[in-house]
């Protein structure tokens, strides 16, 4: 069974261990969107992003796709943007065996888990429109907000993560 209060001990040990600045916010655990928007600290100038595991008919090739809250899925539209025929929403145990996670907590920091890149993480464009932007820290009962700078050049460099941007 995944501990998420260690997920998070790990993600803030490395944000603070290469000098990253964040605000965290403690909260009741939620697992849907909804319960995310609803949060005090989510307003117009935070982005807090879909986050969605798919992988490919085979399982052998997975995406963690980033979107808008109000940005509806299209799956044809993201396999054509990713060149990719037929993706689909990854198995359950895919959190789990992949990123040491359970539902409600996907993040795009459990990345720092996937040491063998086998996640590549794509993302609405628009998710960067907004001043900062938040995620869980792979604990569904905190959320990380970040300068949206500080999360894309320096939070998914230190993890070796390469972003592709692609219209849902």
């Amino acid at each position: 069974m995944t501990d998420l209060t260690q997920n998070r001990r790990e993600v803030l040990a490395l944000l603070d261990g290469n000098g990253i600045p964040y605000q965290l916010y403690e909260h009741e655990r939620v697992f849907t969107l909804e319960q995310c928007l609803r949060m005090p600290f989510i307003d117009e100038s935070v982005t807090i992003c879909k986050n969605i595991l798919l992988c490919n008919r085979q399982k052998t090739a997975h995406y963690l796709m980033l979107l808008r809250p109000l940005t509806p899925f299209r799956t044809a539209a993201v396999s054509k943007g990713l060149g990719v025929s037929r993706l689909s929403f990854a198995p359950p145990d895919a959190l789990e065996t992949l990123l040491r996670l359970t539902s409600g907590s996907l993040s795009p920091l459990a990345l720092m888990y996937d040491t063998q890149g086998q996640i590549r993480l794509c993302y609405e464009p628009a998710v960067r429109n907004t001043p900062r932007i938040a995620f869980h820290p792979c604990d569904n009962a905190a959320t990380i907000v970040f300068e949206q700078d500080a999360f894309w050049n320096k939070v998914l460099p230190l993890m070796g993560v390469t972003p592709t941007p692609v219209e849902p």
